[in-house]
């Protein structure tokens, strides 16, 4: 089946090659971190930490960003991904049978009797070992199982056997779900989580909001999956965590919406910012490598299509429940026009602080002051590190940008004209203009 096809493609994506592990090469608008040892993790989290204490002390409702490959072996959210997807897949080859393939990922429902004849039939689980798998309230009365239910029985908070095999579409072999890490490997991964227990818990006390920014597709489920951990424990009162979703992603939309729901049914704010996306050319690049399918959006304006997309999705939500907010972390000026609009007519004021709006520091200024003049949350990105890091990374961010020139020649061409209107208004040096 087609859908099958496409998801075993996806899982042969977010496989463990360990060629893949440097993530420095090819990437063009990202800081990329390489792990070394425990102890760079460390330095790591103590710099995370100071950047948390400098926004908390010098803006309310800050922000500070932080990035899970620098805080662990990326291996580990390699094979966790992998993981992930493979269990996603086994979900959606169970849809394609129930005659399900091809629909949205929130529509898909799986009728848990067949279910667990289909798992009966596979030997991976006789119907009374499953039965188990099955007793939430909402599935008794329901009688099915949608992919946030599915996604459930591999929480840590389950009985779900640690080996479960799953089949390999492929191969029609049973593989083990879960592979065994080496006790090293599992103080290595604790930490990681403590390093990110501490981050969250800085930013709670000093009342600055986490961003987690987002990072290769073959890392991302790892990291929206801890991600949406974290959200469970701090945003139960507001949004202090915030996941991050690139929209230059085919799946970028299911992505928002599943995690959403997940918000939705547990109480929790659901936190976001939303990008286009920073990793272009080393997608492409390792999935050509791979034989994988492109897992970026054919065409910028098909990119434009899934940002604004996912945003009115979360536009609604903010309208209906007040429980969502939105970083909208863009240059593109028909996105800052579509957001404004789409927050006068669905009544969303600014004050309400539930949309945020975000450049880099030294771009787009023209789009950033008119924002916070009118009154809307606006922040400036900034980058920070030693001089010989921080200065590849805006230079590769202009060489990555391709409409960078033609804004700078706007910028300047907008200086210049308020530089005559000041000086023919004999107001050239007069701050209050």
């Amino acid at each position: 089946l087609a859908s099958c096809a496409g998801a075993e493609q996806r899982e042969k994506q977010q496989r463990a090659h360990r060629g893949f592990g440097d993530r420095r090469g090819g990437v063009i608008s990202a800081r990329t971190y390489f792990y070394a040892d425990e102890a760079k993790c460390d330095q790591h989290m103590e710099i995370f930490l100071r950047c948390i204490d400098a926004s908390g002390g010098s803006s309310e409702d800050g922000f500070s960003a932080i990035k899970l490959t620098a805080l662990a072996r990326p291996q580990f959210l390699l094979q966790f991904s992998e993981v992930l997807v493979k269990w996603r897949r086994f979900f959606h080859q169970m849809a394609a049978e129930q005659g399900q393939a091809g629909r949205a990922a929130l529509e898909t429902k799986l009728e848990v009797e067949k279910l667990q004849e289909a798992l009966a039939n596979l030997g991976i689980a006789t119907k009374a070992e499953s039965q188990d798998w099955f007793t939430g309230e909402n599935l008794r009365l329901s009688g099915t199982v949608d992919l946030l239910d599915w996604n459930s029985l591999i929480d840590s908070r389950t009985k779900l056997p640690k080996l479960l095999l799953v089949p390999n579409m492929k191969t029609g072999q049973l593989e083990p779900l879960l592979s065994r890490f080496t006790e090293e490997e599992d103080l290595q991964m604790k930490r990681m989580l403590q390093r990110m227990d501490i981050l969250a818990k800085r930013a709670a006390e000093t009342g600055v909001r986490l961003m987690v920014d987002a990072e290769q597709s073959y890392f991302q489920p790892a990291i929206s999956r801890l991600t949406l951990e974290m959200q469970r424990r701090f945003n139960r009162d507001q949004a202090i965590i915030f996941n991050t979703y690139q929209c230059y992603l085919k799946e970028a939309y299911d992505n928002v919406t599943v995690d959403m729901e997940l918000s939705r049914r547990e109480g929790w704010h659901f936190g976001t910012k939303l990008v286009r996306g920073a990793y272009m050319e080393q997608e492409r690049n390792r999935a050509a490598q791979l034989g994988c399918e492109d897992p970026i959006n054919p065409t910028y304006e098909k990119t434009n299509e899934m940002y604004h997309r996912c945003l009115d999705y979360i536009l609604e939500e903010i309208k209906h429940s007040r429980k969502a907010n939105v970083m909208v972390a863009s240059h593109n000026e028909d996105t800052v026009k579509f957001t404004l609009r789409r927050m006068m007519e669905l009544g969303i004021h600014p004050s309400e602080k539930k949309v945020s709006f975000g450049q880099l520091l030294g771009m787009c200024d023209q789009i950033t002051f008119p924002l916070g003049q009118a009154g809307f949350p606006v922040y400036k990105y900034v980058p920070y590190g030693p001089v010989n890091e921080v200065l590849p990374y805006l230079s590769r961010r202009a060489q990555e940008n391709r409409g960078f020139m033609k804004r700078a020649n706007r910028e300047r061409d907008l200086l210049w004209s308020e530089f005559k209107r000041r000086l023919f208004a004999g107001s050239l040096f007069d701050p209050s203009h």
